[in-house]
């Protein structure tokens, strides 16, 4: 349920029906925006008398939501949520660009590849310390020592960091890491969602291969539940019976999301196309889709990459693609803060 309240009404009579609504058992998420402020309430709503609330003349309407995601819910924040990471917004008018290789392989090439993505203009260094590989006999990734040596990256590039978590054990190995990403195979993972939620950190949150729009955003709410309402939804291909590439695109999960949720818009073209080449068209895609953001996989020599080289793109060819982002961007009305 939300409630509309009008911004000409006194801050006595604000916190009262505040208090009056969590005397209810109800939790209450505020949102203001210019002309009204929006009560989402959380809980079983079924207690709340929509007649008597209606009749307070602070209040402009009163509405059920029928969505089962709360705190996700657009309804609930009509604006969009904008993140910062490290100074990078993310979100509303903001645009971000995440860069880096699929694995975090040796000091010289995280380094090699966070100097060669930030001159390009990339504002945040993707890279994986702990890899979810298909087959238990390939390349599970450098674990702890790959996150120190992103964090020599950052102290190096200043490039926030974002990397992906798999088990709650691990958690204390993030601690410095800027935006903790849940891959696709822990999308509903729900007590690992949970336990993040309880950082606070910011949190890319990848749509399973095998999901809905739905059972993402109520993924989202799991992470949310817990008080951080920092999480930025990431598209990265869905499976279907289509093999010419590993997965499938669904750019058509921009404006769905935008209608349902004001959380921020990533996509990944990399592990959605599986083909370097096709990296490219799919990026400005999805830029001209309304993204709020891309991550992209780079590797200095892609060839002798221990994990998902025909993916990635080498930092010339990265470099070329900044080029022609940044003049689609000020296009779709959104601004980056990368590299001019």
């Amino acid at each position: 349920m939300i409630i509309v309240v009008k911004n000409s009404c006194e801050q006595s009579q604000f916190d009262n029906l505040v208090e009056w609504v969590k005397d209810l058992g109800l939790d209450v998420h505020v949102s203001r925006g210019e002309n009204s402020t929006v009560l989402g309430l959380v809980g079983d709503t079924s207690r709340v008398d929509i007649d008597l609330i209606s009749s307070l003349d602070m209040v402009d309407k009163v509405q059920r939501v029928q969505e089962p995601y709360k705190n996700a819910n657009r309804k609930f924040h009509p604006e969009d949520s904008v993140i910062d990471v490290g100074g990078h917004k993310i979100g509303g008018l903001n645009f971000q660009v995440i860069a880096g290789p699929c694995s975090v392989e040796s000091e010289a090439q995280i380094i090699e590849v966070a100097n060669a993505v930030k001159a390009s203009g990339a504002t945040m260094l993707r890279g994986g310390a702990f890899k979810p590989r298909t087959s238990p006999y390939a390349f599970q990734g450098l674990k702890g020592t790959g996150i120190e040596l992103l964090l020599k990256a950052k102290a190096e590039t200043g490039l926030p960091v974002v990397t992906e978590l798999l088990s709650v054990t691990d958690l204390d190995l993030f601690k410095d890491v800027d935006v903790i990403q849940i891959g696709a195979r822990n999308m509903q993972n729900f007590e690992l969602l949970k336990e993040v939620g309880k950082t606070g950190k910011p949190v890319l949150l990848k749509r399973g291969l095998a999901n809905t729009l739905q059972e993402l955003l109520m993924s989202a709410e799991y992470i949310m539940s817990e008080g951080d309402s920092e999480v930025i939804l990431c598209e990265r291909g869905i499976r279907t019976f289509e093999t010419m590439t590993r997965n499938t695109l669904d750019l058509s999960a921009v404006p769905a999301l935008k209608d349902k949720t004001h959380l921020p818009i990533v996509i990944d073209p990399s592990h959605s196309t599986g083909i370097a080449k096709y990296v490219e068209p799919m990026s400005l895609a999805a830029v001209g889709a309304g993204a709020d953001g891309l991550i992209i996989e780079v590797h200095n020599d892609p060839k002798r990459a221990l994990c998902d080289g025909a993916q990635s793109l080498n930092p010339e060819q990265f470099d070329a693609l900044m080029g022609k982002i940044r003049k689609i961007i000020p296009i779709v009305g959104k601004k980056y803060d990368g590299r001019d």
